[in-house]
């Protein structure tokens, strides 16, 4: 596994050359399989990208019909609301794609409702959704990439240090509490699950998140500095603004 960083001038440079990498990664990756999965994120920084990437004139050379978006972590909130992911998504990327991208190749987290009434029955159903689109014999489809935000506490997805999130390791998904940024109620994937992408990337923008970057580039433990324990089976690719950056050592390994 290799781990890259790579700083551009500003967040809205951040937004456009991810969202570039990200297609370019689709293209690359249907010439050799198919279907494609990706992981999203939201956030200012993810949702940006998702936003960039549908302009991005490469979107068009992309086959969409085969690909499957995912959710990293989701806030456990009812379909539509403004603060889950999968709304932000919906707005700037699958939306604007239309019907090229089939609604049954998204894949998002339950909300509350009759059959999951709470974070740990929502946990139970994605893990049951990504079973579905698994290999045989295993519990998650083969993610390509795998995108995630870095907080400015260096929580990633929602595993936040000083929860127990991320200290599981015997579940790929889990139910959320007490989240110290609201709402309170979530689902995540875990790092058991984050792991297994070929491609993890971690995009932060911002001064807030400086000394959070610094600390998980330079090796702290995942516990208390969960970003640092977010890697990629092939690659781990840090995609940062120059604030971001501003403290942080960059050499890649």
């Amino acid at each position: 596994m290799t781990r890259r960083v790579v700083v551009l001038p500003d967040a809205d440079a951040l937004a456009r050359s991810t969202a570039s990498r990200l297609l370019l990664a689709l293209v690359d990756a249907q010439s050799q399989h198919s279907p494609v999965h990706i992981v999203l994120t939201g956030g200012g920084a993810g949702t940006a990208t998702l936003a960039a990437a549908a302009v991005d004139p490469l979107a068009e050379h992309v086959d969409w019909s085969a690909v499957h978006l995912w959710w990293g972590d989701e806030r456990f909130l009812p379909s539509g609301d403004p603060e889950r992911n999968e709304t932000g998504a919906r707005a700037a990327l699958i939306d604007p794609l239309g019907d090229r991208l089939p609604a049954a190749n998204v894949h998002p987290v339950p909300g509350p409702g009759p059959a999951t009434p709470d974070p740990e029955s929502a946990a139970r159903a994605y893990r049951v959704e990504l079973a579905a689109w698994a290999p045989a014999g295993e519990q998650l489809p083969r993610f390509d990439v795998l995108l995630l935000g870095v907080g400015p506490d260096a929580h990633v997805a929602s595993l936040f240090p000083g929860l127990p999130g991320p200290q599981v390791d015997d579940e790929i998904v889990v139910g959320v509490h007490d989240s110290p940024k609201p709402p309170p109620l979530r689902v995540s994937l875990t790092f058991p699950a984050i792991r297994t992408a070929a491609q993890v990337w971690l995009v932060a923008a911002g001064a807030e998140k400086a000394a959070a970057v610094a600390s998980a580039l330079s090796g702290a433990s995942p516990e208390q500095v969960p970003a640092a324990g977010a890697v990629g089976r092939e690659q781990t690719l840090w995609l940062l603004d120059a604030a971001a950056a501003a403290v942080a050592a960059t050499e890649d390994d």
